[in-house]
């Protein structure tokens, strides 16, 4: 754009005009972020079998080697996510890739359990800063219009890089290699994506609106222009009766604290059973007598079903709003969760038994990370959502941990019960979330639109 237009809100620059073609790259390029991310967290349940068979581990101990990057998620989204609201969204994400990046690779060296489970911990590290991260970058690109579908899209990312790491694992890497080449193709695409963000991802114009750092105005532009949006003429004044918004604010304020409170622990219990799905399907199906590259094609099928699922869902919500279908969406997960439990003595009875439970709780999932993007202001957005984030991997980083214990306590033929004890996680989930009061904080709190432009 050649000038500015007179305007002093970039945040409502972004929400009132059409998206353009570059934002779009931008929106895209979180989806593979995402997908990557969702790759990097299924590679240990792809490699899971080839572990237990080279190292004889039982099921209780190989629960804690698959819940290791979940704990490590936990904490990158409490640390890395309150570091993307501080020097920005854009470092964050190269910082969390180069996590990642080293985490994997070295995973794919380790010699023994204990050296696989530190470094499964560090790339999650990674992984919960990026997904922190990424999830401010989508809402804060995507204007009002598209922000559900663009949030939908996101999500469904994690679910497609199961798929396509998946098509990977049964067909070329665990077939032709061992499960170690799992770990190292992931560090390889994980090195790629890092000059892609750099050239092709620019800093969101609310993060600077927040934070106005030295040269506010300019950054700001510079932002607008990459996003082929109107540039502003000023920033938008700071009202002298309103305190400077602290990202801290998730807990202290008390329109905040609720909000924050309920989002984090419903989105806890729903995670539990979740990853009871991801972490433990292609172990159960190959204990079923099946071959390590069939059991890795039901955790596959059951993330088209996750994509497919979170899609639906996301038109869904352009027409009807987000908490009533997404507790639905989460108690047709629980019950998808109890069915998988009677098992099948068919290869595509596991896979459309687990192709139902994603389409299922992934759709959930979308309608959480879609009440994240509203539930938080732009200042505290990523410091939110890391904070939700890191609160619901104690679900996730427990799941496999508390399943493993199950299996190892009631004997792994009690698959039934386990999987019933498992579901109830997205049952208490939905309980949670109908307690949630749905506002958009922005308009709500008066940060970045009515306040401001008072």
């Amino acid at each position: 754009m050649a000038g500015a237009t007179g305007g002093t809100n970039p945040i409502q620059v972004i929400d009132d005009n059409p998206m353009s073609f570059r934002q779009w790259v931008v929106i895209v390029l979180m989806i593979l972020l995402n997908a990557l991310d969702g790759f990097d967290v299924l590679s240990s349940a792809f490699a899971a079998p080839g572990i237990s068979e080279e190292w004889g581990i039982p099921r209780s101990e190989l629960g804690i080697v698959l819940s290791a990057e979940l704990v490590g998620m936990g904490f990158g989204s409490l640390i890395l996510g309150g570091v993307a609201d501080k020097i920005g969204r854009k470092p964050a994400m190269l910082l969390c890739l180069v996590v990642m990046a080293v985490g994997m690779y070295m995973a794919h060296a380790a010699t023994g359990v204990s050296e696989l489970t530190i470094w499964r911990l560090i790339t999650g590290l990674g992984i919960g800063g990026m997904l922190a991260a990424t999830n401010a970058v989508t809402a804060e690109t995507s204007n009002k219009k598209d922000r559900s579908l663009a949030m939908a899209l996101y999500v469904i990312g994690y679910p497609l890089g199961g798929v396509i790491g998946g098509f990977a694992a049964q067909s070329w890497l665990l077939v032709d290699y061992d499960w170690r080449a799992v770990f190292l193709f992931g560090a390889i695409v994980t090195a790629v994506m890092i000059p892609l963000v750099m050239l092709l991802v620019p800093e969101t114009p609310a993060f600077y609106a927040a934070r106005r750092p030295e040269g506010a105005l300019a950054k700001i532009n510079k932002s607008l222009r990459a996003l082929r949006q109107p540039e502003i003429a000023e920033l938008p004044p700071v009202p002298e009766t309103v305190a400077k918004p602290k990202v801290t604010d998730i807990l202290s304020n008390p329109r905040l604290r609720p909000v924050t409170l309920l989002l984090a622990f419903g989105y806890m219990f729903h995670t539990l059973t979740f990853y009871f799905i991801l972490k433990f399907a292609v172990q159960i199906v190959h204990d079923a007598g099946f071959t390590q590259p069939e059991a890795a094609s039901t955790l596959t099928v059951a993330n088209i079903g996750g994509a497919v699922g979170g899609a639906i869902f996301g038109f869904a919500l352009k027409k009807w709003d987000i908490k009533g279908p997404t507790i639905a969406a989460a108690v047709l997960g629980s019950a998808a969760v109890a069915a998988f439990g009677m098992g099948s003595d068919t290869l595509w009875g596991w896979r459309i038994a687990a192709f139902l439970t994603m389409f299922f709780l992934n759709a959930a999932i979308v309608g959480y990370y879609a009440a994240f993007a509203r539930g938080f202001p732009a200042y505290a957005r990523a410091t939110g959502t890391g904070f939700v984030l890191g609160v619901g991997r104690a679900g996730a980083a427990g799941s496999p941990i508390i399943a493993g214990f199950l299996f190892t306590a009631l004997g792994n033929e009690q698959l039934l019960t386990v999987s019933i004890v498992m579901s109830l996680g997205a049952i208490i989930g939905a309980g949670l979330l109908w307690l949630l009061p749905m506002r958009d904080a922005d308009a709500d709190l008066g940060i970045s639109t009515a306040e401001a432009a008072r």
